[in-house]
């Protein structure tokens, strides 16, 4: 990541503790003061320790581990710290813990290689010792091709295509994908190779699937070089391509994961209540410092700077620190479930994980009445840190989106993410690799937004019905993503 400092970029920071904007109306000359007043507590404060504690003290923070178990006591002495008293830890139940252990790889025809592999999240061990076989190339997973194609996966080892599977893009592809696994059982394959996509035989973590559900069968991610070695290999060889896998990892059955909550109750309407979040998981190849290491400790941040005001807003606000984010959103979803006769109280939710580059404003979720609501906050007190951006993109890809799928005002940090991509869910996701003017510039969109609406005497936009979100969901194209997931009925 480039973390020059460039002088405009300085100059935006030193003009967050003014915060004055002529060109829309502004907030209260109540609500610009707090402002000032909690841009400067969070430029001026303590949260790249508390990032550092977090990230190099505990490192990374796989959902159901010990070390995720830690992070949320972590997290709840953290607020508490804070003077907060109303701090608790919320279960839900994951269907199989799931901790990684060794993985090694072979080519072994038509050239002796080592190869880069690891085991994707939630996938089982392969048999001590390992396992050897052929490798056939699967580049089409439609039910049809692979009924079609059963009866040669037998004693096989499936590398599957992605170059072509997912050409016409993830959302379209991951449901076959998902659904292949257990084809692939059920015709006796043996495991499944996924290609990875970055340079250098560099391989990203993640999961088989959304519910923290074990795979059908061993599946190993394998670095791209590799992968475009045995791709030539089975296109244009010959003789028969073969592997040896071996992955061992820790299994064991249901598992209880904690979200972190934290509540400072409203002034005057503490039954009309926002909440702000992170997801306190990560995977484990680096430490969770971009995702979501830098959104956690914004959302402690943000509680230390409202706790010091001495009088709250007039709404109560939440914080929340989720769980089971990277195995599909599942710590939030299981908040809404659990909270669904709270909900029509809840006025906002402001969501934080998309790595700490510099703050360009929130996604509004292809709300247009949330748009047009924001854009005062936006235009006044967001607009000196050059994060006075409200986008319409749509996305299912963090914590807000359960929220949205309720039809409540939520609202998604938007950050410049260029370089993001190079170290997500990579070893090199690690302290260091924080720009800390950009982090503190991004909790302050955070801490600063979040109290004008926390304030406002008239919620910042209405509850939305189920025909209204699925016009929304529709339009966007994820429809079919969440249907999979198991989280939206048409």
């Amino acid at each position: 990541m480039d973390f020059s400092f460039h002088r405009t970029g300085v100059c935006a920071l030193v003009l967050v503790v003014v915060l004055v904007c002529a060109a829309a109306p502004a907030p209260a000359p109540d609500v610009q003061h707090t402002a000032n007043q909690l841009a400067g507590s969070i430029l001026l404060g303590s949260s790249m320790d508390t990032l550092r504690e977090l990230t190099d003290g505990i490192g990374g923070r796989v959902t159901g581990t010990p070390s995720y178990q830690r992070a949320a006591q972590w997290a709840a002495a953290k607020f508490r710290s804070y003077g907060i008293q109303n701090v608790r830890l919320e279960p839900f139940l994951i269907p199989v813990g799931w901790q990684r252990g060794t993985a090694s790889g072979e080519l072994i025809t038509p050239m002796a290689r080592s190869l880069h592999v690891s085991s994707l999240g939630w996938a089982p061990s392969t048999p001590a010792g390992g396992l050897q076989g052929e490798l056939v190339l699967i580049s089409d997973v439609t039910a049809e091709k692979l009924k079609s194609e059963a009866a040669e996966l037998k004693g096989k080892i499936v590398f599957l295509d992605t170059k072509k599977i997912y050409a016409d893009g993830y959302v379209k592809a991951s449901p076959l994908v998902h659904a292949s696994y257990r084809v692939f059982k059920e015709a006796g394959a043996l495991a499944v190779i996924y290609p990875d996509r970055d340079m250098s035989n560099v391989l990203n973590a993640h999961s088989i699937g959304w519910h923290a559900d074990l795979a059908p069968l061993p599946v190993l991610e394998l670095g791209m070089e590799d992968a475009n070695l045995i791709r030539r290999f089975l296109q244009n060889s010959r003789d028969a391509v073969k592997v040896k896998l071996e992955a061992q990892n820790t299994i064991t059955g249901p598992v209880q994961v904690n979200n972190v909550i934290a509540e400072i109750p409203g002034s005057e309407r503490p039954d009309e209540w926002i909440l702000i979040g992170a997801h306190l998981d990560s995977w484990d190849f680096g430490t969770g410092a971009q995702d979501n290491g830098t959104g956690t400790a914004a959302v402690l941040e943000t509680a230390r700077a409202i706790a010091s005001l001495g009088k709250p807003p007039r709404r109560s606000i939440r914080f929340a620190l989720w769980g089971g984010e990277e195995e599909g959103i599942l710590g939030s979803y299981a908040y809404t479930n659990a909270h669904a006769q709270e909900l029509a109280k809840c006025v906002a939710v402001l969501n934080t994980d998309n790595g700490a580059g510099h703050p360009e404003g929130w996604k509004v979720e292809g709300r247009k009445d949330l748009r047009g609501a924001m854009q005062p906050i936006s235009d006044s007190l967001l607009q000196p840190l050059g994060a006075d951006d409200l986008s319409m993109e749509v996305t299912y890809d963090t914590d807000h989106g359960p929220f949205m799928l309720q039809g409540i005002p939520a609202l998604d940090l938007e950050v410049n993410m260029d370089h993001y991509r190079e170290i997500h869910h990579k070893s090199s996701d690690t302290f260091d690799k924080v720009d800390p003017l950009n982090f503190k510039a991004g909790t302050a969109v955070v801490a600063v937004t979040a109290y004008a609406i926390a304030q406002d005497p008239t919620p910042i936009a209405p509850h939305i019905d189920h025909a209204a979100v699925a016009e929304i969901i529709k339009s966007s194209g994820i429809e079919p993503m969440l249907i999979d997931a198991g989280v939206w009925k048409p």
